[in-house]
């Protein structure tokens, strides 16, 4: 990845995320909640190293007034925000790829994801790309789930709970949009 040029703190429905980007626009890493803003911050500099915290630019502020809403359970799939995948792994871009194509509100087993790659049994170097995404929510490793449907790991603080939480708001549905019970209802 290049250098992050800033990053800042943008207040959400689920808490203070963290944005870093690059000069020239792109998102570097976002980070989810942690405990308190000093963790955030100290989590999103993991991987944007010496970002300064800074007023975001405005292409950089459209993307945290839509993450906002997104959070909000405002449907906004994200797809077109542009990433700065310098560094990122091959594999991993193509399985941030198709988790980027999947809906707001619909999921994917890992399986499925790795079928679709051409890789039927790469479930599991699925999994470990989507723990390794530096760009959750946007890029939404959330909406893959383990085999059976049960929830799969999340590396974000909460784990599972945040991974269940993020689903909720976007009104994800068992079988897929429109179809089966709600997430919760069951």
């Amino acid at each position: 990845m290049a250098a992050a040029a800033g990053c800042c703190l943008v207040g959400t429905a689920i808490g203070r995320i963290g944005l870093a980007w690059t000069a020239d626009g792109r998102i570097h890493a976002v980070q989810l909640p942690e405990a308190d803003d000093a963790a955030t911050l100290a989590r999103l500099r993991r991987r944007a190293v010496a970002a300064p915290e800074a007023q975001p630019p405005p292409v950089v502020q459209a993307v945290a007034t839509r993450l906002q809403a997104a959070l909000a359970g405002q449907p906004d799939p994200l797809c077109d925000v542009v990433l700065d995948e310098d560094g990122i792994p091959a594999f991993a871009r193509r399985v941030y790829a198709a988790a980027r194509a999947i809906p707001p509100g619909q999921v994917r087993r890992y399986g499925e994801l790795a079928a679709q790659l051409g890789a039927p049994g790469a479930a599991r170097a699925v999994g470990q790309a989507l723990g390794a995404n530096p760009y959750a929510p946007l890029v939404p490793c959330h909406r893959i789930l383990a085999a059976g449907g049960g929830a799969g790991g999340f590396s974000a603080t909460g784990g599972t709970r945040t991974k269940l939480r993020l689903l909720q708001i976007e009104g994800a549905r068992l079988g897929g949009a429109g179809q089966g019970a709600g997430l919760f209802d069951v």
